[in-house]
């Protein structure tokens, strides 16, 4: 996979915005972990998730990919709803 299946046709610009940040996170492993979701999901979030998902978004790489591939648990306070979504998302592969 090298980038976004989806279009960003019919989205708001938050949700384009967002979008594109997820597949272009500067780490390859965050791209392939975050670009899909938003692929799937971002057209179904609702304001408090979007909230949470763009403050996903600003958290350092170095900090996410351990979080998010469970073998560090988020602080308590980071934790929420979206990173629970993130990470027992699996995107469907395509032949």
């Amino acid at each position: 996979m090298t980038g976004t299946e989806r279009t960003s046709e019919g989205l708001d610009e938050r949700r384009k915005r967002l979008l594109f940040r997820s597949w272009h996170r500067g780490m390859r492993e965050l791209d392939l972990i975050l670009g899909p979701f938003a692929d799937a999901e971002i057209g179904a979030l609702n304001d408090q998730e979007l909230d949470q998902y763009e403050y996903v978004l600003t958290i350092n790489d170095t900090d996410l990919l351990p979080w998010l591939m469970g073998q560090l648990p988020p602080p308590a306070d980071i934790d929420s709803a979206i990173l629970d979504r993130i990470r027992a998302f699996r995107p469907t592969v395509r032949a």
